[in-house]
C-alpha cells in the first residue's frame, strides 16, 4: 500500500520561510516522478515543482528561484523548502507520485496522494 504523509506546514510571515516533508512509504516502482501541488480555496490543484528518479526538477514560473524540491533516497522522504514566501502562497500543498514527470505538471498522471499539509502566509 502506497502512503504519502506531509507534514512542516503553519503560518508564516511574508518573507518567510518553510520546509515540507513528505515520507513516502510502499511505492513499488523504481522510476516515477514525485511533486507537490497546492489548491487554495475555490481554486483549482496546481503543480509547484515535481523531481523525478533521476533528480530532474521542474517549477512552476510562479515559485521559480523562491521554493526547491529534493529527495532523500535514504528516508524515502520528498522535500519542498519554501523562501521569500508570499501571501498568494496560502494554500493547501499536496505531495504526489506517479510514473513519470511531465513539465504541465497534470495532476491526473498522480496516482498517490498525500492528505496535505496547510501553509498560510500573512502580509
Amino acid at each position: 500500500q502506497v502512503q504519502l504523509v506531509e507534514s512542516g506546514g503553519g503560518s508564516v510571515q511574508a518573507g518567510g520561510s518553510l520546509r515540507l516533508s513528505c515520507a513516502v512509504s510502499g511505492y513499488p516502482y523504481r522510476r516515477y516522478c514525485m511533486g507537490w501541488f497546492r489548491q487554495a480555496p475555490g481554486k483549482e490543484r496546481d503543480g509547484v515543482a515535481t523531481i523525478d528518479s533521476d533528480s530532474k526538477t521542474s517549477y512552476a514560473d510562479s515559485v521559480k528561484g523562491r521554493f526547491t524540491i529534493s529527495k532523500d533516497n535514504t528516508k524515502n522522504t520528498l522535500y519542498l523548502q519554501m523562501s521569500s514566501l508570499k501571501p498568494e502562497d496560502t494554500a493547501m500543498y499536496y505531495c504526489a507520485a506517479g510514473p513519470f514527470c511531465i513539465e504541465t505538471m497534470t495532476s491526473a498522471v498522480f496516482a498517490y496522494w498525500g492528505q496535505g499539509t496547510q501553509v498560510t502566509v500573512s502580509s
